[in-house]
């Protein structure tokens, strides 16, 4: 784990024990789950690495995630409370979503910071003018093109709906 790409990794283990330490419930759960969507993660990458790495040490640090790949999963861990928030909302379980929430912002804390929509709206512009598209059957292009250049910095949900106002 002395690799540079792994330092996201180690950060999350060292605030989760300082978490523990300084009784921060509710940081100590959200950090603990990630840090096993995280292993989940590494494991999954494991089984096809595994038919052509023999050595174990090589296999153990070719598993190991990336800090880009660990912020796709805390992204990702996002994503899923967001979910669950407007779920529970439209439930009449304020007490619930009020949680997710919670858990969202201390997540959240560990993303880069996020991309407004204004700035979402001049690389949907410039990705439609480099590629020319000019229907909704472009839509999917333009996506790809906005998500893979705001990585992690933007809701796919939000650039998905701008995409679709921009070009219909």
């Amino acid at each position: 784990t002395g690799s540079v790409t792994q330092m996201l990794k180690s950060q999350l283990k060292k605030e989760m024990v300082e978490a523990m330490k300084a009784g921060d419930q509710l940081k100590r759960m959200v950090l603990g789950m990630l840090l096993s969507s995280i292993k989940n993660k590494e494991l999954n990458k494991r089984g096809p690495l595994s038919q052509t790495i023999i050595d174990p040490v090589k296999l153990e640090e070719a598993c190991q995630l990336t800090d880009e790949e660990v912020l796709e999963v805390i992204a990702s861990e996002v994503k899923k409370r967001k979910d669950s928030v407007e779920q529970f909302k439209a439930g009449g379980r304020e007490d619930l979503a009020q949680q997710e929430q919670s858990e969202i912002n201390v997540l959240g804390s560990y993303l880069p910071e996020q991309v407004g929509e204004e700035e979402i709206k001049k690389e949907i512009q410039a990705a439609v003018t480099q590629m020319g598209a000019k229907d909704p059957k472009d839509i999917g292009k333009v996506i790809g093109a906005v998500m893979s250049k705001l990585k992690g910095r933007v809701d796919g949900g939000l650039v998905s709906k701008l995409v679709k106002e921009a070009l219909s």
